[in-house]
């Protein structure tokens, strides 16, 4: 499973309540905290780097908010990621390093590549899901790779067999 820190969290959960809202409606911190319990601070932060990359533009004053100012059909999930983490690549960080140094187990380890294939796949979804996709839609198809849609039609069969 896929781990999403709790940023990036916080702004999805923003983003998709100013989608949901009629266009010109603002949204406050407050509102956000408020329905969905986050945290303060971290939500304004969240907000305040949105804003400042131009995705949200804010008013300001007593009754200021925020709203989107992109549609959320030209920013994908990854680039979402990147903004709020500040981070050019990061969810392209080597499977064998972690803040200790490279895996005690990396010159013994037969899966190096097969771990990197997987990051790129990953990380080529990611970069194609919109954030459009992602929230406003009911599902996402997933493309599966011709083995699991071997399985998948033997299991058709074998249940309508028996």
């Amino acid at each position: 499973m896929i781990k999403i820190n709790k940023k990036v969290e916080y702004a999805l959960v923003a983003i998709k309540h100013m989608a949901l809202k009629q266009e010109e409606e603002l949204t406050s911190a407050r509102e956000i905290c408020d329905i969905f319990k986050t945290p303060f601070d971290t939500t304004a932060k969240v907000l305040q780097i949105m804003n400042n990359h131009g995705m949200l533009s804010s008013v300001k004053g007593i009754k200021g908010g925020y709203q989107l100012s992109v549609s959320l059909r030209d920013i994908t999930y990854l680039q979402l990621v990147q903004m709020i983490e500040n981070k050019k690549n990061s969810l392209n960080s080597a499977f064998c390093e972690s803040t200790k140094g490279t895996c005690e187990l990396y010159s013994t380890c037969n899966i190096i590549e097969p771990i990197e294939m997987l990051n790129d796949k990953i990380n080529q979804f990611l970069q194609s899901l919109t954030l459009e996709e992602l929230l406003l839609r009911e599902k996402i198809s997933f493309p599966l790779p011709q083995a699991m849609k071997n399985l998948e039609r033997e299991r058709g069969q074998t249940k309508g067999s028996s």
